[in-house]
C-alpha cells in the first residue's frame, strides 16, 4: 500500500452530489463537527469512516462544522473564567 502524501488543496468535490445525490450543507456540517471526535477515533480502525464530508456546499458546511466542534470542546468558555480569575488576583 503505497500512498502519495500532499498538502491539502481546494476541494474538487465541493458542490457535487455524493452517491445518494445529496450535498451536505450547514446542518450536516454542524452534526459532523459535533461527532468529529468520535468519528476520528473510529476512523483509526475502519477505512470506510471519515471525519469530514467532501461533498459539501462550501462555506456554510465549514461554518457548521467549526460551530459543532466548538460546541463539543467548549468554544471560548474558558476565556471568561480565566479573565475573572485574573481580575480577582489583580484587584481589578
Amino acid at each position: 500500500m503505497k500512498e502519495k502524501f500532499m498538502a491539502a488543496g481546494p476541494n474538487e468535490l465541493q458542490n457535487s452530489a455524493n452517491k445518494d445525490g445529496k450535498i451536505a450543507g450547514f446542518w450536516q456540517g454542524l452534526w459532523h463537527g459535533f461527532i468529529a471526535p468520535f468519528a476520528f477515533g473510529i476512523s483509526l480502525f475502519k477505512e470506510n469512516v471519515g471525519v469530514y464530508e467532501a461533498h459539501n456546499n462550501g462555506r456554510w458546511y465549514n461554518f457548521g462544522f467549526i460551530l459543532g466542534l466548538m460546541m463539543v470542546f467548549g468554544g471560548n468558555a474558558g476565556a471568561g473564567k480565566q479573565s475573572a480569575a485574573w481580575k480577582k488576583t489583580n484587584n481589578g
